[in-house]
């Protein structure tokens, strides 16, 4: 699956429970939000009535699969237009290659302020008003009248979805500790099924609409109002989180900082991540996946369409690398935790992108689908890599500090990637070379992968230096 949903930064695993109203009225919660007023308790002194739990619980699932289902239209939808979008904006292949690098750093950029945001004002409502960011750039930016400002408004979009990319999997670990899995699965099947649609769908809707590029971008926009919705409720309703018995969390959808106690608080005295072998690995990782994932969805649709492919054969080959993630997402992740060494692994999908990249090079039409498939296979290096990041700390405080270190410096590093095969594509005039960079990438990547994969913990690592 691409480079998606965000960073995932685990943190100590909370209850949909509220405080008891001995908790709530000798011990109001630290650093709430304003206005942020704590709930009494029922009358049984423990938990909200089975009946508002349960629609608390169904409301909060249906947020996270719409969310989910919007991280990824903005981008790849994009790509599926992508030459209509030149044209009617007067692009040249480099200024294509920026506006294809801006997904990364905005999620760089941004979702480095999401974990602050969220202590401040509430994971939930953090997400809420990242949906409404996507909706309104989603409908700004085909309507903008020149590159600037479509540059702008797309980044408004990504924006939101970057801020949602952090916090929507740490929603997951605090409300359904005992279901992580299950719910991580669902949020990843609904993100990789989200992006698969939008890339093909969208030129069969622009044609359905009239043919203009900018109505086919648009509509994306209603989709994302939609997510809007269950949101505004969650952020309301804060008070009612169902209870399984468990220590309280101390805060609601919309509440404010969390409690002092716990890993949540992300110190991990003694670690210097930036003298680790194993958090750089995971960051050269990362950023190298994250670089092919973002490359595939701005270009691979102009790839095939350059090769003869009809627009919209392309946008469905697109879809088909994509929604390989809905499946692999499930099957990766559960088999690199029962391995010592994901080594294997990483080498694994990385033959695939070689193949697919060698195929593209030699006969881009003819083995399409083939090539479509195994790039998607490839490109399911991103939830190995947040795997991997959960097993090499030994600590909740740990894992914490290096997903932050491992995602915001590896997007970092994807930034370049994007726009350097624009800039190849413009000045040779055809994909050669651009392929060939392409491919280039996955060397390092696996490399990096092999190195970070080895059974070790940064905890480790830094005793050693000691």
């Amino acid at each position: 699956m691409p480079d998606e949903p965000q960073p995932q930064i685990p943190v100590e695993t909370r209850t949909l429970t509220r405080p008891t109203a001995s908790t709530a009225a000798s011990a109001p919660e630290a650093g709430s939000a304003p206005g942020s007023v704590p709930v009494s308790a029922s009358a049984s002194g423990d938990s909200p009535a089975p009946g508002a739990a349960l629609r608390y619980t169904r409301l909060l699932v249906i947020g996270i699969v719409l969310a989910a289902l919007n991280l990824r239209p903005a981008i790849t939808s994009l790509g599926a237009l992508l030459e209509e979008v030149r044209d009617g904006l007067h692009m040249s292949g480099s200024v294509a290659g920026v506006l294809t690098s801006v997904p990364p750093l905005c999620f760089a950029v941004f979702g480095f302020t999401a974990p602050r945001l969220a202590r401040r004002y509430g994971a939930g409502a953090i997400v809420c008003a990242g949906m409404v960011a996507i909706t309104a750039g989603l409908l700004i930016r085909p309507f903008a009248g020149g590159t600037p400002a479509f540059l702008v408004a797309s980044a408004f979009a990504l924006m939101g979805i970057a801020v949602s990319n952090v916090l929507m999997p740490v929603i997951v670990k605090r409300y359904f500790p005992d279901r992580v899995g299950t719910m991580t699965g669902l949020y990843s099947m609904a993100l990789a099924f989200g992006t698969a649609v939008a890339a093909a769908a969208t030129v069969p809707m622009t044609e359905a609409l009239g043919g203009s590029w900018r109505t086919g971008l648009g509509v994306w926009a209603v989709l994302a109002a939609v997510a809007v919705l269950p949101w505004l409720g969650l952020v309301r309703d804060r008070g009612a989180a169902p209870s399984s018995g468990r220590k309280p969390s101390g805060r609601g959808l919309s509440g404010g900082a969390p409690a002092a106690h716990g890993p949540a608080t992300g110190q991990a005295p003694g670690l210097r991540l930036g003298r680790s072998r194993t958090a750089w690995a995971l960051a050269c990782f990362f950023g190298l996946q994250a670089t092919g994932a973002y490359i595939t969805m701005g270009w691979m649709p102009q790839v095939f369409r350059d090769a003869g492919v009809p627009a919209g054969t392309a946008g469905l080959l697109l879809a088909v690398t994509m929604v390989m993630g809905v499946p692999l997402a499930f099957v990766i992740p559960g088999l690199a935790a029962r391995m010592r060494n994901q080594g294997p692994i990483v080498v694994g999908l990385g033959v695939c992108g070689l193949t697919a990249f060698s195929g593209l090079y030699f006969a881009p039409a003819g083995g399409a689908w083939l090539w479509a498939v195994l790039l998607g296979i490839s490109n399911c290096s991103f939830p190995l890599a947040l795997t991997m990041i959960g097993m090499r700390s030994r600590s909740g405080a740990g894992v914490v500090r290096l997903s932050a270190f491992a995602q915001s410096t590896g997007y970092l590093i994807s930034i370049p990637g994007p726009l350097l095969v624009g800039v190849l594509y413009q000045h040779t005039g055809g994909w050669g070379l651009p392929i060939a960079l392409m491919a280039g990438f996955l060397v390092p990547q696996m490399v990096a992968g092999v190195i970070a994969g080895q059974d070790r913990t940064i905890e480790d690592e830094a005793r050693m230096r000691d």
